[in-house]
């Protein structure tokens, strides 16, 4: 099993790479798309639209449409101008979603009168989790890309390793520390403890990071305690994206959203997290930074 996870894990760090480094931004924005579109499929399970033909319509229809928005303006995603007055809404949307998780998640069990029934209900949240999701991804990668390509890339790695430092730190600072539920009905594992260790270590990495970018990168020019603060919101409503996708899961009664990925479970469960800390920091970055 850990050699499986080890192989996984390898693979897709490699995939991620060269998806960064070496795709067009069509290219780019058509696999982004394809992660969205198993993200769907997946979220089906929770509407409890399993194995019938609803799954399959859906899924279908969410392609076909990503895919005609995409080819229809490749210019425009070359262009690096994803954002705009007409797409910018999604990340307001989204952050107005992440606040009713923040209740839902809070309130579990008692939460799921409101959104168990009807299915709809539940790919209506699947839609504001995984849209503003694939435009923030593009919206930092793609940023200023005409007069720098690299820019949006160390924009995006610098909320990747946010998060990934984040879930390192809170692991082993849960392990070492934790006695405190963070949330005991969503996941059971997850502790207040870890939860802080792993805001700190991203902090910090957050911190050491900058010092290696270039010195005209976009956020050396932002003051330090705005950029901490942005980065803290960013790491802790990854920790909601992370808890909201436990709920979903604990409520239909699977430990997994699928098995496509071997050892590692399925897309929402790797992207859980970043299912909200992009659009988060994108927001802000856009709006504030």
């Amino acid at each position: 099993m850990l050699k499986q996870r080890i192989i996984s894990a390898a693979a897709l760090l490699v995939f991620v790479i060269a998806a960064l480094l070496l795709f067009s931004p069509y290219a780019f924005a058509l696999t982004v798309a394809a992660i969205v579109v198993l993200g769907i499929w997946e979220w089906c399970q929770f509407a409890r639209h399993q194995n019938d033909i609803w799954r399959w319509l859906i899924t279908g229809l969410s392609a076909c449409g990503l895919f005609v928005i995409i080819f229809a303006y490749r210019d425009y995603i070359n262009a690096g101008i994803v954002l705009n007055s007409y797409t910018a809404w999604l990340l307001v949307v989204a952050l107005i979603w992440w606040a009713v998780a923040l209740l839902l998640v809070a309130s579990y069990p008692h939460s799921t009168k409101y959104w168990q029934k009807p299915a709809l209900l539940q790919l209506f949240f699947g839609f504001f989790t995984l849209a503003p999701f694939l435009l923030a991804l593009l919206a930092l990668r793609l940023y200023n890309y005409n007069q720098n390509s690299y820019e949006g890339l160390w924009l995006l790695f610098y909320v990747l390793l946010l998060i990934w430092s984040a879930d390192t730190g809170a692991y082993f600072c849960g392990k070492a520390f934790g006695k405190h539920k963070l949330a005991a009905r969503v996941s059971p594992g997850k502790t207040w403890q870890g939860a802080i260790g792993g805001v700190v270590v991203a902090l910090i990495v957050g911190i050491l990071f900058l010092q290696i970018t270039p010195n005209e990168f976009v956020l050396r020019s932002v003051s330090l305690p705005l950029l901490l603060l942005v980065s803290f919101g960013t790491v802790s409503i990854s920790i909601l994206g992370d808890l909201t996708e436990s709920m979903f899961k604990r409520h239909v009664g699977i430990k997994d959203s699928s098995q496509l990925i071997p050892g590692h479970g399925g897309i929402l469960d790797r992207i859980d997290s970043l299912t909200a800390a992009l659009p988060f920091f994108c927001a802000m970055f856009y709006f504030y930074l």
